[in-house]
């Protein structure tokens, strides 16, 4: 199984982890909608929806670039008719686009506490709400639909909550979000899943956090690696799991780790958070 001549609707594809899993899926020469705010090229964060439906292009994808504010409803199911329109209908939503603030309570304005639950928990309920007619379909033509949230292992740990707590709710809403979504779909043939990264993945975002050591990171392909995956797997037996990218490529017979580096002969990374 391929994605060739799939359509997939990714959040935030601009750039970073959710470029990279379009460009892997481009390989299959599988349809991409990049559903993502930036429009006008920004030095500090490199990357555009045209820039990145270049790239899709060149990797052997069609590609339509639509600025979407995943806030905002009229926003998604504009871009949602422009992908039905343009390729016939949607058989995967990758929810990757996230909203990120590593702060304690009295650092953390309502303002971005509010940015980060309306990106990451509203934009990914909503995104997965305007879609689902779309999905629904593509079961019902036998396309193996799925929906990816790229969203951590659900642990009530104290641990990773008390240093960042509005982040890590924010980031847990996406995760039950795949928890509830899996349970309502199933009988529909709609595989939701939940994909995380076991060490930091270099992204330009990454990048402007000080102090980050970039070179203790591993690539956006590991990601899209294991995305690719999740996304040919069958739908109706692969749902409702929290897969860490690392463990999945392994059960796959992946041993070669080490183009995933950003250093070769890394061994220290740095890990990501909310895995045990």
């Amino acid at each position: 199984m391929n994605l060739q001549g799939k359509t997939l609707f990714i959040t935030g594809a601009s750039r970073g982890i959710g470029l990279a899993i379009a460009k892997r899926a481009a390989r299959d020469g599988a349809n991409i909608v990049i559903a993502a705010k930036t429009t006008e090229a920004n030095p500090k964060l490199p990357g555009t929806i045209h820039s990145a439906a270049a790239e899709i292009e060149a990797a052997g994808g069609a590609a339509l670039a639509v600025q979407t504010d995943i806030r905002e409803e009229s926003s998604v199911l504009a871009a949602v008719q422009q992908a039905v329109e343009r390729f016939g209908g949607i058989d995967i939503l990758v929810n990757n686009a996230s909203a990120i603030s590593l702060t304690p309570t009295p650092d953390t304005p309502m303002k971005r506490f509010d940015l980060m639950f309306g990106v990451n928990v509203r934009g990914t309920y909503l995104c997965t709400q305007a879609v689902l007619s779309q999905l629904v379909m593509s079961a019902q033509a036998g396309r193996n639909p799925h929906v990816l949230n790229m969203s951590p292992p659900l642990s009530m740990r104290e641990h990773w909550f008390k240093n960042h707590t509005a982040y890590t709710m924010a980031k847990y809403g996406m995760s039950e979000c795949t928890l509830g979504h899996a349970g309502e779909f199933r009988a529909l043939g709609i595989g939701v899943n939940s994909l995380w990264p076991r060490t930091a993945i270099a992204t330009a975002a990454l990048k402007m956090i000080p102090g980050v050591d970039i070179g203790r990171c591993r690539q956006p392909a590991i990601l899209a690696d294991a995305a690719y995956l999740i996304l040919t797997s069958d739908a109706k037996s692969t749902t409702g799991n929290f897969f860490i990218d690392d463990t999945l490529l392994r059960q796959h017979g992946v041993t070669d780790f080490e183009q995933y580096s950003v250093t070769p002969g890394t061994t220290d990374f740095i890990p990501d958070f909310f895995v045990d």
